[in-house]
């Protein structure tokens, strides 16, 4: 008896463990929904918590909403902190551990400072700032905030709209739109006893990235302070003493960029990060990481032979090491560098993607860290090892059949190895797919092994999908990325039509049924693509461009136009303009059905080139559809739009390819 009692139970146990897999399902749009983000994570000071924010959406609202958390450092309790109608973001704790604080626009006002007792009890409002508040940071001695703010507007009700008198050089910019207020951001320090402001930083210049020397006496921020900052990309790194009277000064002199300033434990010194060129705008760069004496003198370049961009420079407490995050070839990781020589080693890797670096006062680190499988979540690196903190994605995944990812490396016709990643649709034979090539935008970007929602639907309606780490994608060392530069649409294509006779050859994609898709610089590619090659049996182009000249001051890249092709009217630039066009000046050779979409307040790659693209295929009576999205930038932020995005690409491609 007991043996036949064993036997039936395991038999029940395999049972149910059969039932609870085969209950899993594929993902649907309206799955995004139910997708919760992580984001700004902070340890409290004694190193027993960690605050963060976590964003929601409201489907019956159709709006996003962000409440702040915090988890204790063994991961056993998870408690939400707020929990209002209006978003709250940059949890930050008071040094001498009291508070949580926070940011939040409620009851209609401007974005304030909030004060949550750690005790318990309900937020109070700390400021009262007349200004528009970009970040805020405590001193270490908990006695002052360093707010970062707009100057006052007029902000007076029923005032009848006035037109916008621009004199900018550079006037347009995504979400916040035309640049014609002459408003500047500044520094001011609050007292937080006596809740009095006074102003720190003044003049025509807007300063950022603010952030306290140990002592709680000086500020160092980043400013770009050339004749005329709308024309470059120039910053330099400042430090100002909190005493009445005191001016800035400016201790880095790279004419490229600096910034993400973090001072040493003991206040000596600076690290920050640093473009690679020293040129006043390079669209296709890396940032490297410095160190420099606040009294300035030559800086200490650290890492030089990595030749991959850096980020998140932290300092460790014994001052010796400073950790950030490096983007490898479809990862990042995290690394410590030593400040003496220079050297580095890697803390935390593999076939994921690290972000945001924060430290314990024992030495640990904790990061956000996702894989191709599972959203971001919070984790704490120990003694070179990983433990979870946040199970917040549980619900989310632990449901869904997803999308298996695999690595692969193919050869474009000059012989270039080019990286990428294939998606399989769950419970499909991974041969003779339909798949889909979806192109990350940037270019200065690329695909990593995290979870990719837009990928992954794709993938549960059956598709194999494909991103592919272009020329001019980032990973890969900074010439990778500079190849492109005032050549677009070449290499980049030849990249992608190699990673398709790859996938072909290797029988993942059937060659009479490939897609491709792509947002920004994906759809900027997604139209030199279907214009250079005719394989491709369906396309949408999410806000793209095919006529660049049709875009010179018209979108907020303006420097980009100069600076890598150059004045339309000088120098026969026109016939540079006229090559990289040819999508839409050849026009006639695209045989592919394509669907357009844009959002249309986007000013970041506006309407127009979606616009133009979608005229010229109904003019030659290509299949066709423009779908552009009311109030919307260039990233959605409006939810039921997104779920319509995916509806639209399920509907599209479904139409040509299966």
């Amino acid at each position: 008896m007991h043996i036949r009692t064993c036997i039936l139970f395991l038999l029940i146990c395999f049972t149910g463990i059969l039932r609870a897999q085969n209950t899993k399902r594929t993902l649907r749009p309206g799955d995004i929904y139910r997708l919760q983000n992580l984001s700004d994570a902070n340890i409290s000071p004694d190193g027993k918590w960690v605050a963060y924010t976590l964003s929601t959406i409201d489907s019956a609202k159709d709006k996003r909403n962000v409440d702040v958390w915090m988890v204790s450092m063994d991961g056993k309790e998870n408690v939400q902190l707020t929990n209002s109608p209006d978003n709250e973001s940059s949890p930050r704790w008071s040094p001498d551990g009291k508070y949580i604080s926070f940011t939040a626009s409620r009851l209609g006002g401007s974005s304030q400072v909030w004060l949550l007792d750690r005790r318990g009890g309900e937020g109070i409002k700390l400021t009262e700032t007349k200004g528009d508040l970009n970040a805020y940071s405590w001193s270490p001695d908990s006695k002052k905030l360093v707010l970062t703010m707009k100057d006052e507007k007029d902000t007076a009700k029923n005032k009848p709209p006035q037109p916008y008198v621009i004199n900018k050089f550079r006037f347009k910019q995504d979400v916040s739109g035309y640049q014609y207020d002459t408003s500047r951001t500044h520094l001011y320090l609050f007292d937080v006893a006596s809740k009095k402001t006074r102003q720190l930083t003044f003049g025509k210049y807007t300063e950022g990235d603010a952030t306290w020397s140990p002592d709680s006496k000086t500020i160092a921020f980043v400013s770009n302070q050339t004749d005329e900052p709308d024309r470059n990309e120039n910053t330099d790194i400042f430090l100002v003493d909190t005493a009445i009277g005191s001016k800035p000064k400016k201790i880095t002199s790279w004419t490229g960029g600096d910034a993400d300033p973090q001072w040493s434990p003991d206040g000596k010194k600076i690290a920050y990060l640093r473009s690679t060129s020293n040129a006043t705008f390079e669209m296709y760069d890396q940032t490297g990481l410095c160190i420099i004496d606040v009294t300035g003198g030559e800086p200490k370049l650290i890492g030089t032979s990595l030749d991959r961009p850096i980020s998140n420079p932290r300092w460790l407490a014994n001052g010796k090491n400073i950790v950030g995050l490096v983007a490898d070839d479809r990862q990042r990781y995290i690394a410590s560098f030593d400040a003496m020589d220079g050297s580095m080693k890697t803390i935390a890797g593999g076939d994921r993607s690290y972000g945001s670096i924060d430290i314990t006062p024992s030495g640990n680190l904790v990061a956000f860290m996702s894989e191709p499988q599972l959203p971001a979540e919070l984790y704490v690196l120990e003694e070179g090892k990983s433990r979870r903190l946040t199970t917040i994605q549980n619900k989310f995944v632990d449901s869904l059949s997803l999308a298996k990812v695999e690595k692969f490396t193919s050869a474009s016709k000059d012989g270039t190895q080019v990286s990428g990643l294939v998606y399989y649709p769950p419970g499909k034979p991974e041969k003779n797919l339909p798949l889909i090539f979806y192109i990350h935008g940037g270019p200065t970007s690329q695909d990593e092994l995290s979870f990719d929602m837009t990928r992954q639907m794709l993938a549960a309606h059956g598709y194999a999908v494909a991103a592919v780490n272009y020329r001019g994608s980032l990973g890969r060392g900074v010439q990778f990325s500079r190849t492109i530069s005032g050549d677009w649409g070449n290499k980049e294509v030849a990249d992608i039509l190699g990673a398709a006779d790859y996938l072909v050859g290797k029988g993942i994609a059937d060659p009479n049924r490939l897609g491709i898709s792509g947002w920004s610089y994906g759809g900027i590619l997604t139209d030199y693509t279907i214009a250079t090659d005719t394989r491709f049996k369906a396309a949408s182009s999410g806000a793209g461009v095919a006529a660049p000249l049709s875009l010179f001051g018209v979108d907020q890249y303006i420097n980009q136009y100069i600076n890598e092709i150059g004045l339309p009217w000088k120098d026969n630039n026109i016939e540079k303009y006229l090559k990289l066009s040819y999508p839409f000046l050849h026009a006639d050779r695209i045989k592919t059905p394509t669907q357009f979409m844009v959002g249309e307040k986007d000013f970041n790659v506006p309407a127009v080139g979606s616009e133009q693209m979608y005229q010229a295929l109904r003019s030659l009576d290509v299949p066709t559809e423009l779908i552009v999205y009311p109030n919307q930038f260039h990233g959605f932020t409006q939810p039921s739009f997104i779920k319509d995005r995916i509806e639209r690409y399920y509907a599209w491609f479904d139409k040509y390819l299966k």
